[in-house]
C-alpha cells in the first residue's frame, strides 16, 4: 500500500497485537508514531482481535500479529487488513539497519500460509536489512508450524517436543520469526529467535516467559482485559 494512495473514505488504526503490548510496548508506540509521521493520523486499536473491534466500516487495520490479520480479516464484516510488513516493503519512509550480510533462517506464521504477498513483503524488508536468508527446507506455503499452534489441544509436554521438531528443521540457529508465540517456541526449540521488529529496530530478541503453559496465562489475562 503506497501512502499517496490513500483512500479518502478509508480510516485507518493500528493494531499492535495483545502479544507485541506484553513483550515490548514501547515499540508498538514507535511504530504508531512512525505510521502517523508517514501515512496519517490513526488511532491505535487495543481491542483485541477476538472481540468485536467496533470500527467504522470501511477501516483498514494495520497489523503485526498474524493472528491478529486472520481473525480481523475473517470474523469481521466491512474491515479490511494490511501488514505492517507489506506496508514497510511497498515505501521508502523506514530507515532500515544494515546487518552486513548476516544469514538467518526463518520460520513462516501459520495464519500466513496461503498470504504469499504477506511472505514475500517479509522477505523483502530483510534484503533491505542486508540480511542472507537461508531457508528451511519447510517454508512459505509449506512451513511447518512452531508448535504454538497445538497448545491446548495437546499435553504441553507434546508441544514442546513439536517446537523441538520444529527448532530441528532450521538450517541456522538464528531463525527470524514475525509471531511473538514463535519467539517463545523457537527458544524452547533450542535455537535464537530473531523477532522481525526487533531487527528493524536494531534490538535484541528477548524470549521472556517461555514456558507454554506461563505464556498462555499471561497472553489470556491480557486478552480478557482487552
Amino acid at each position: 500500500m503506497n501512502s499517496r494512495k490513500r483512500s479518502d473514505r478509508e480510516k485507518m488504526v493500528f493494531a499492535p497485537g495483545c502479544a507485541l503490548m506484553l513483550y515490548k510496548p514501547e515499540l508498538a508506540e514507535r511504530i504508531h508514531k512512525l505510521l502517523i509521521e508517514n501515512i496519517g493520523e490513526m488511532d491505535m486499536l487495543m481491542t483485541c482481535c477476538q472481540h468485536e473491534p467496533d470500527l467504522e466500516a470501511n477501516s483498514k487495520i494495520i497489523n503485526v500479529c498474524p493472528g491478529c490479520d486472520k481473525r480481523f480479516a475473517n470474523d469481521y464484516k466491512n474491515i479490511s487488513t494490511i501488514s505492517l510488513w507489506e506496508i514497510l516493503a511497498g515505501n521508502d519512509f523506514f530507515n532500515f539497519p544494515d546487518y552486513n550480510g548476516i544469514s538467518m533462517s526463518i520460520t513462516d506464521a501459520c495464519p500466513t500460509r496461503e498470504k504469499e504477498i504477506v511472505q514475500t513483503a517479509i522477505r523483502q524488508l530483510l534484503s533491505k536489512m542486508n540480511i542472507n536468508l537461508v531457508e528451511p527446507k519447510n517454508t512459505r506455503t509449506k512451513s511447518t508450524c512452531c508448535g504454538d499452534t497445538f497448545y491446548g489441544i495437546l499435553p504441553t509436554d507434546k508441544v514442546k517436543e513439536l517446537m523441538i521438531k520444529r527448532a530441528s528443521e532450521m538450517p541456522l540457529d538464528d531463525v527470524v520469526v514475525y509471531c511473538i508465540s514463535c519467539i517463545k517456541s523457537v527458544y524452547n526449540g533450542g535455537k535464537k529467535p530473531r523477532y522481525l521488529i526487533d531487527l528493524l529496530f536494531a534490538e535484541e530478541t528477548i524470549p521472556g516467559t517461555h514456558e507454554p503453559d506461563e505464556w498462555h496465562k499471561e497472553l489470556k489475562e491480557y486478552i480478557e482485559l482487552h
